[in-house]
């Protein structure tokens, strides 16, 4: 930034790091959309199609901040966990808040045509967004359990609600008929009129979404470019060079209803001199030209700083070997019982 004299003005603009050793949980919720939904008529009591784009949003953004560990989605509002570790934007609560939220918008708005293909926008949604700090495992667990417990009460109401209302009733007569009742309540509303079964419901709509990252089995060997350009390949006889594998990502009485592994094949020019060239296949990647000897390993001298440099190499290399590949995955699971946490660990280490 220019050095003028009206940079004092930066002077007034105040710190707001989140205290450190703390977990982040990121919400975010959709503003105003009961009106939202009802413009680009959202299918009632859920709209699968709303739902699926919430989550193709959400997996997004995770995609770019791998600080994020763990999502949890309901009808229009999202929670993202940060490991406590994180020094995402070095913690600025500002920054963080502002870039997740416009990156979950941005991406909503992207994908709206892929979900509601004959729906266009009338006009652009928004989303508001706040952080949560949490000290301990304990309350990070009770508030997803929190948000969970929150997504079973409102989509039962609504699904009984809905139910009543294409059984004849009136808006007003429905929330009459739903008014001081209990969970098991609505829950024979539903069996003994409409012949529901609540449990049966696609667990989507119960449950809500879960977005966990997973690791993937990588039994072939796969070298990045960089690590390639580590190798000393005039100590193997004969080499094998392995081409870098891409890898593809295979609601109170609310009524929100929104709700590739392959090898290229080396191709070899043998020529008279008992060499042979390996050339990349996959156009898409960075193509390395390797000649490989086919007589006894050459010895060479290597002076101090060459040492180092191989050194700082292979540390490297090591380094890389031990970032397993992961993949996002979707899940409608239980995240109230201790299973789920206590089958992955990994949420909620440093």
């Amino acid at each position: 930034m220019a050095n003028t004299k009206y940079a004092y003005v930066r002077n007034f603009e105040l710190p707001d790091p989140l205290l450190p050793g703390t977990f982040l949980v990121f919400r975010l919720d959709g503003h105003s959309f009961h009106r939202f939904s009802d413009v680009h008529n959202f299918a009632k009591p859920n709209d699968v199609r709303a739902l699926e784009l919430m989550d193709h949003a959400a997996r997004d953004t995770m995609e770019v901040h791998p600080d994020i560990v763990l999502a949890f989605g309901e009808s229009d509002e999202f929670s993202f966990l940060l490991k406590k570790s994180t020094s995402i934007y070095s913690r600025r609560q500002s920054k963080i808040l502002s870039t997740l939220t416009s990156q979950f918008t941005s991406s909503y708005v992207f994908h709206w045509s892929k979900y509601f293909p004959n729906t266009p926008l009338q006009y652009p949604p928004s989303f508001d967004g706040r952080i949560v700090l949490y000290p301990t495992e304990k309350e990070v667990k009770d508030y997803f359990a929190w948000r969970q417990a929150d997504t079973h009460i409102n989509n039962l109401y609504n699904t009984t609600f809905w139910a009543l209302q294409q059984g004849g009733q009136t808006t007003t007569e429905a929330h009459a008929t739903l008014r001081g009742t209990f969970s098991k309540d609505k829950n024979e509303i539903l069996f003994s009129r409409f012949k529901i079964n609540y449990n049966t419901i696609d667990p989507r709509f119960r449950k809500g979404s879960v977005l966990v990252r997973e690791e993937t089995d990588n039994d072939e060997e796969t070298l990045t470019p960089e690590s390639q350009e580590s190798v000393d390949l005039e100590s193997f006889t004969p080499a094998v060079i392995i081409s870098q594998t891409p890898f593809s990502l295979s609601g109170d009485e609310r009524s929100k209803p929104t709700i590739d592994d392959h090898t290229s094949l080396a191709q070899s020019d043998t020529n008279a001199a008992g060499s042979s060239t390996i050339y990349n296949s996959n156009p898409r990647l960075p193509t390395l030209k390797v000649r490989v000897q086919t007589g006894e390993p050459t010895r060479t001298n290597t002076t101090g700083s060459d040492s180092v440099l191989k050194g700082k190499a292979k540390s490297k290399m090591k380094s890389k070997q031990k970032q397993k590949p992961t993949r996002i995955i979707l899940l409608h699971c239980d995240l109230i019982r201790d299973e789920f946490w206590s089958s992955r660990p990994e949420l909620l280490s440093d």
